[in-house]
Order: C-alpha cells, then sequence, then structure tokens
C-alpha cells in the first residue's frame, strides 16, 4: 500500500512540474554546429564550381525527366525506354557512355553486391517476359542501409519516369544485380 501511496505522489508531482512550465525544454532556437552543416563531403564529395558532388548533378539531371513518356527504343529526351533514360542521364551529367541496352550496361559495368548499393549505381532486373535474362534497368537514388531495400528512378512501360521501390513485388522478385559504372 506504501508503495502505491509513494507512485501515485510521485505521478502528481511529475505532473505538476510539467504544468507549471518547470521542466527544461529543449532550446528550439540553437543553430547547428558549422560543422555539422558543412561536413557533407565526406558522404558526396564536391568536385565542381558549384559546389555539387557528380551524383547530386546526376540526380538532378534524372529527376528532371520525371514523368516524360516511355517509348520503345527512345533515348530521350522526349521519350524514353528504360535503357535509353540510364545512358542519357549519366551521358548528359557524366559524359559517360554506359553502353545502349540494358544488357550492355549489365555486362560492361562493375558488379556490385546489394550491400554495396549507393545512390547512382544501376540496378538490373529481368522484363516479365526475359525469363532469366536482363531486362530492365534503373537508377539507384536511396538505399536503406539495414534493410538494403532501395528506391531506383526509371523509365517504365506503363509510366513513363517514374520512382520505384525494391519493394514493389513486380520489382522484388525480378532483382537480379547491380553495376556501379566505370569512370
Amino acid at each position: 500500500m506504501k508503495k502505491i501511496y509513494f507512485c501515485v505522489i510521485l505521478l502528481l508531482l511529475t505532473m505538476s512540474e510539467i504544468a507549471s512550465g518547470k521542466v527544461n525544454k529543449p532550446d528550439q532556437t540553437q543553430e547547428p554546429d558549422e560543422e555539422e552543416i558543412g561536413n557533407f563531403d565526406f558522404l558526396y564529395g564536391t568536385d565542381g564550381e558549384d559546389g555539387f558532388s557528380q551524383t547530386e548533378r546526376l540526380m538532378e539531371e534524372a529527376f528532371s525527366h520525371m514523368g516524360t513518356r516511355y517509348r520503345s527504343g527512345a533515348k530521350g529526351p522526349t521519350a524514353f525506354d528504360c535503357s535509353g533514360f540510364t545512358s542519357y542521364v549519366y551521358k548528359q551529367q557524366a559524359n559517360i557512355f554506359i553502353g545502349a541496352s540494358s544488357r550492355d550496361q549489365y555486362a560492361r559495368n562493375i558488379p556490385i553486391s546489394r550491400s554495396q548499393l549507393q545512390c547512382g549505381d544501376l540496378v538490373f532486373f529481368t522484363s516479365p517476359n526475359s525469363g532469366r535474362n536482363v531486362g530492365h534497368v534503373g537508377i539507384v537514388v536511396d538505399v536503406d542501409p539495414i534493410t538494403q531495400d532501395f528506391t531506383f528512378i526509371h523509365a517504365s512501360s506503363r509510366n513513363g519516369v517514374k520512382l520505384s521501390s525494391s519493394n514493389d513485388s513486380g520489382y522484388a522478385r525480378r532483382y537480379i544485380g547491380a553495376r556501379r559504372i566505370q569512370q
């Protein structure tokens, strides 16, 4: 009984402290350290006069085509197929030829494991009709470091250039590998 009485009194005291505003609240006006703000180089390393990394410029180029329509064999910029989209983005922003077809891109770039995925890497899938062969490609936008699930941008035959998740059932079962671009 003494324990219950003590807990009730402790609870009432705590509630009265909170209600009176005496409990310390974090300082909402505190500005972040300069080191926190300016220390993004370790992630993306700037390499241009504009202060943006190659990856950031690559993503800007890729996202500028969101919603662009799909057309088989199209290489851009008014329409794309999947490999036309990836090769166009890399050619425009990095002046790198990564291969013309998804199979060519898969064959000519550096194999990496899913645990090594980074923004800008290429991810490959079978197409619904290609069996085990490479049939689709996209560019990694974001990776969950714990689950290794990723978001990628690609030219979808149904919706044009769009974002998709590796968790989407249509892609999860068709994923076959990833490649890092040789520079």
